[in-house]
Order: C-alpha cells, then sequence, then structure tokens
C-alpha cells in the first residue's frame, strides 16, 4: 500500500529533478524525523511512502518506473523514515550531484555514506549525523565509491538501475553500486548532510528476528557477488560466502541499521 504526493520530481535550483521513495514500519518514526524535514513540512516535496512493502526494491522500483515517464532525466531518492533532512537539503544534493557529474558524466548513484575499496584498504567516507555521532572521515567530498549505506542514496533514473527484490531490506545499496560498476556507470558519495537516529543497536546482541533477516540476505549477496569478493561495506567485510552469517554467529549480533 502507498500513500503520499505525487512522485512527479521536483525540479531544484540547479534543473535536477529529484523525487523520494521510503518504506515505513513505524508510523511514529516517520513523523517525528522525516516528515519533519523542511522538504516535507513546508515545501512539500514529492515523497511516495510504502506500507508493507515486502523489499525495498518493491518500492523503489515501482517508484523508479513512474519517474521514469514523468521527467527525461530524474533522480529518485532513496530515505530511511528515521531520517531528518535539514533545511535546503534538497538544494545541497543537487549542487552536489551537478558537482560530481562534471566530473564522472557517467555517475549513476549518489550516497551520503559510503566506503571506498575493501579489506584492509579500505575506508570509509561521507558526512552524517549518525544517532547522535558526526562521521566525517577525512575525504574530500564528492568521492568514488564501492558500497553505499541504505540509509539515503540516490539513482538516475535514465540508468534503468534498479534493487534487487531478492534481498528484502539489507546490502541493497551495495548491490547497487556493484550493478553500475558492471555496466560502467560511476558512484559516488556526495556531501549532503543528514541526520539518522536509527533505533537498532550499534554494540551487544541484536533481535534474533534482525539477526535472520540480515544473515538470509546475505546469503543471497553473497552467493550472487562472490566473483567481486573481497568486499566491504559499512558492517561487513566478505572475503566468501558465509562470512556475514559467521560473524553475526561470533558476535551474537548484528552490529549495523
Amino acid at each position: 500500500m502507498t500513500a503520499g504526493s505525487s512522485i512527479a520530481g521536483n525540479e531544484t535550483q540547479n534543473g535536477i529533478s529529484i523525487s523520494f521513495v521510503t518504506c515505513i514500519s513505524d508510523i511514529a518514526v516517520l513523523g517525528q524525523r522525516l516528515l519533519a524535514s523542511p522538504c516535507f513540512s513546508e515545501r512539500k516535496l514529492p515523497l511516495t511512502a510504502y506500507f508493507n512493502a515486502s523489499s525495498a526494491a518493491e518500492a523503489f522500483n515501482a517508484s523508479s518506473k513512474v519517474c521514469s515517464k514523468a521527467h527525461s532525466d530524474s533522480w529518485l531518492a532513496w530515505v530511511h523514515e528515521d531520517v531528518f533532512l535539514p533545511s535546503n537539503w534538497e538544494d545541497q544534493l543537487s549542487s552536489q550531484i551537478s558537482m560530481a557529474l562534471r566530473r564522472w558524466p557517467k555517475l549513476a548513484v549518489v550516497g551520503v555514506y559510503g566506503g571506498v575499496k575493501s579489506g584492509e584498504h579500505a575506508f570509509s567516507v561521507g558526512h552524517v549525523l549518525d544517532r547522535g555521532s558526526i562521521l566525517r572521515p577525512p575525504t574530500q567530498l564528492p568521492c568514488l565509491v564501492d558500497s553505499l549505506d541504505e540509509l539515503l542514496f540516490a539513482v538516475r533514473v535514465s540508468t534503468g538501475l534498479t534493487l534487487d527484490p531478492a534481498l528484502k531490506f539489507d546490502f541493497y545499496a551495495t548491490d547497487l553500486v556493484l550493478q553500475a560498476q558492471e555496466n560502467g556507470w560511476d558512484c559516488a558519495v556526495v556531501d549532503a548532510y543528514c541526520e539518522h537516529w536509527s533505533g537498532t543497536v550499534q554494540t551487544g546482541p541484536a533481535p534474533t528476528q534482525l539477526a535472520r533477516r540480515i544473515k538470509s540476505s546475505a546469503e543471497v549477496f553473497e552467493a550472487k557477488w562472490v566473483h567481486s569478493m573481497p568486499i566491504t561495506t559499512s558492517c561487513f567485510h566478505m572475503k566468501k560466502p558465509g562470512d556475514v552469517a559467521a560473524y553475526i554467529d561470533s558476535m551474537e549480533s548484528a552490529p549495523c541499521g
């Protein structure tokens, strides 16, 4: 089930059309965080919200189809319900996209937090407030990346990139990056500061249901991208299939949201 305003994109000061889509698990959190963002509470930018979706892909891919018909080269932003976007955030994002496009004309995906390289050479990039802590590694943005966090990213709809429904609600952002790279597109983290107020624990045991969900999605992701390993995300490092499950079992927790 969906709710929200028209998906037709809002053209920003840089001429870039941006629409938004999210999935809802807690209507109270949606109201306190995402819908409290000025771009929605004051300027009523286009946001489509999906209730009871079976996967992130169900929501994102349906919205992407509509966007592709509404604007010749629009961007569709996926955002978690527990994210707050500061005033004029959409103009900051569009400005950063424009800057990144000048450097990388084949830019397909942008995010606000992600990773470069893998294994011992991996490092994080971005600029977010995560559960009260500023995350801002000392890397100049925009920056090309090899993985993205799911909290917020935007896809250039004309690329035809979609989310994989088999991944449910985990690993789909990095899967998107790997898809893009295999098709000759670039992905980047841009400086579009936002606040992420996830209720997921950062340390200690995670709920059993969450751990099972992550392990199930990880099994699909690892099998799909075994030829690209090693892969490092903001939560896990994978050298071979089964590494995520082994790590969760050893820690008795799923450490990221």
